[in-house]
């Protein structure tokens, strides 16, 4: 009798406070967008990022010759050019 006390208490327990279902709305990064930099008078300094042998130009950050660069990808091998 004892047993099925406690049974019957824990499936009460387990039914009635399972866990409650939250519906989130997802969020569309691809559809938000940021202003692009006006480079038009900032110097000119590109980041430009390279593979881990440093033979291959991997893409580009930042302002050149009053144009906003960014293409490709990051990686931790990178410099800065500061030519036109």
């Amino acid at each position: 009798m004892r047993t099925f006390l406690i049974g019957g208490l824990l499936v009460m327990a387990v039914g009635c406070g399972g866990p409650m279902e939250q519906e989130e709305e997802e969020s569309n990064l691809a559809s938000q967008e940021s202003p692009l930099p006006n480079c038009t008078n900032l110097p000119t300094s590109v980041v430009r990022y390279y593979n881990a042998s440093l033979t291959k130009v991997i893409g580009e950050r930042g302002c050149s010759c009053g144009t906003y660069v960014n293409w490709g990808t990051t990686s931790v091998y990178h410099n800065t050019r500061d030519n036109c």
